[in-house]
C-alpha cells in the first residue's frame, strides 16, 4: 500500500518525462499556429522602408498605425479608394440578419421535429441533414437562377438569403439534437394547461436552449463572415463583403506593393471572428457537450 501511494522513482521520472513531452508538443503546435499572426501584426505596424530593410520576423523599431488607417479608409479597391470600411459594414449587414434568421428558423424546425412530431418528420429531417453535406460549389448555379427570378441578384439581401438557406440544415441539426434530450412531458403538461405551439416554444424551449443558441450563433457567424465563394459569386462592386474586398485589395494593387496595408486589412477581416472565439469559445464547447452531438 505504501508503494501504491508513493510511486517508485523510475515511474515518477517516466510520468514527468511524458508530461514534459506533451507540453513540448503543445507549445510547438501553438507556435506553429501563432507564427503567421505574429508576422501579420508586426508587418502591419512597420513602415515600408523598415519592411524592406528587416527580416520577416523582426520586431518593428517604430510602431506606426498609418497602414491601419490607410487600409480602413484610403486603400484603393478596384476604382474606388475608400478603403475596406464600406465592405466591413457590408459584412456586418450580411452576418447579423443571416445569423438571427437561420438560428431562429433552425430552433423552430428542431422544436417541431422533436416535440410536435408528424407523419414524415424523419424523412424531412433526413433531407435537411443531407443539406449539410452538399458542397458549396454545387448550389451556385441553381441559387443564381433563383436569385435572378426573385429579383435579388447582386444584392446584400440576396446574399443573406443564400446564407440562411445553406445554414438552415446545420442549425436545424443542432437544435433537433438538443431538443430530443428534453423530456416530452414538459410539452404535454403545458399543452394540458392550454399552451399552444409558439407559447411553449417561447416560454419553455427557448430559455432552456441558451447553450445550443450560442453554438448556432457562433457557428453561423463564423461561416457567414469568413465566406468568400458566395460573396464573390452573388455580389459585385459596392455590395461585396469584406473577404472579397480583401482579395481585390491584395491582387489588384498597382505600383509599389504595400505589404503593411495588406496585413492590416487581413487582420481587420479576421478580427471579428477572433474576438467571438476569444470571448465565447468556452460557451461553444459547453453547448456542444450539452447536446448538439447527441441523437
Amino acid at each position: 500500500m505504501v508503494e501504491a501511494a508513493f510511486p517508485s522513482s523510475p515511474s515518477r521520472l517516466k510520468s514527468v518525462l511524458l508530461r514534459g513531452l506533451l507540453y513540448g508538443v503543445l507549445i510547438l503546435f501553438a507556435l506553429y499556429y501563432l507564427a503567421p499572426l505574429f508576422v501579420m501584426v508586426t508587418t502591419s505596424v512597420k513602415s515600408l522602408s523598415e519592411i524592406r530593410e528587416g527580416t520577416l520576423i523582426s520586431l518593428p523599431r517604430v510602431v506606426s498605425l498609418d497602414a491601419w488607417s490607410h487600409a480602413w479608409d484610403q486603400a484603393c479597391i478596384g476604382v474606388n479608394c475608400h478603403g475596406v470600411r464600406p465592405f466591413f459594414w457590408n459584412s456586418v449587414l450580411i452576418a447579423v440578419p443571416g445569423v438571427v434568421i437561420s438560428t431562429a428558423l433552425g430552433a423552430i424546425n428542431g422544436y417541431a421535429l422533436t416535440k410536435w412530431r408528424f407523419k414524415g418528420a424523419n424523412v424531412i429531417f433526413a433531407m435537411m441533414l443531407f443539406g449539410c453535406f452538399i458542397p458549396f460549389q454545387v448550389i451556385i448555379l441553381p441559387m443564381a437562377r433563383v436569385l435572378g427570378i426573385i429579383g435579388l441578384s447582386n444584392s446584400i439581401p440576396g446574399l443573406i438569403l443564400v446564407h440562411v438557406v445553406y445554414g438552415l440544415a446545420f442549425t436545424t441539426l443542432f437544435f433537433r439534437n438538443y431538443f430530443v434530450g428534453i423530456p416530452g412531458e414538459l410539452v404535454k403538461a403545458a399543452t394540458i394547461d392550454g399552451a399552444g405551439f409558439f407559447t411553449i416554444f417561447w416560454r419553455i424551449m427557448v430559455p432552456i436552449a441558451l447553450p445550443i443558441i450560442v453554438v448556432s450563433v457562433i457557428w453561423q457567424f463564423t461561416q457567414i463572415w469568413n465566406d468568400f465563394l458566395f460573396g464573390a459569386s452573388f455580389t459585385s462592386g459596392a455590395s461585396q463583403p469584406m473577404t472579397v474586398a480583401l482579395n481585390n485589395l491584395v491582387n489588384t494593387t498597382t505600383g509599389v506593393k504595400r505589404y503593411n496595408v495588406d496585413m492590416a486589412a487581413a487582420i481587420m477581416t479576421g478580427l471579428p471572428t477572433l474576438i467571438v472565439y476569444i470571448f465565447a469559445g468556452k460557451y461553444f464547447v459547453r453547448g456542444l457537450t450539452a447536446g448538439s452531438v447527441k441523437g
